[in-house]
């Protein structure tokens, strides 16, 4: 077992496409490509809200407990 050459690749994936078919995996890889594409946006609009709230110059105060 030498590790994975590109002739095992070239099997899996037509062993692949002949189970999946052509258009459910098309189906399936536009599918990935918008989830990923929502979920770039979603951390993008949550660091630009994020900025917003509280810029970086902005210190909250230091809280020390006293012991006596």
């Amino acid at each position: 077992m030498e590790g994975l050459s590109i002739t095992k690749l070239l099997v899996i994936g037509a062993l692949i496409v002949l189970l999946f078919g052509t258009n459910k995996l098309r189906s399936l890889g536009g599918d990935l490509g918008a989830a990923i594409k929502g979920f770039k946006k979603a951390m993008n609009s949550d660091d630009a809200a994020a900025q917003k709230t509280q810029p970086d110059d902005a210190v909250a105060p230091q809280v020390t407990e006293r012991k006596e």
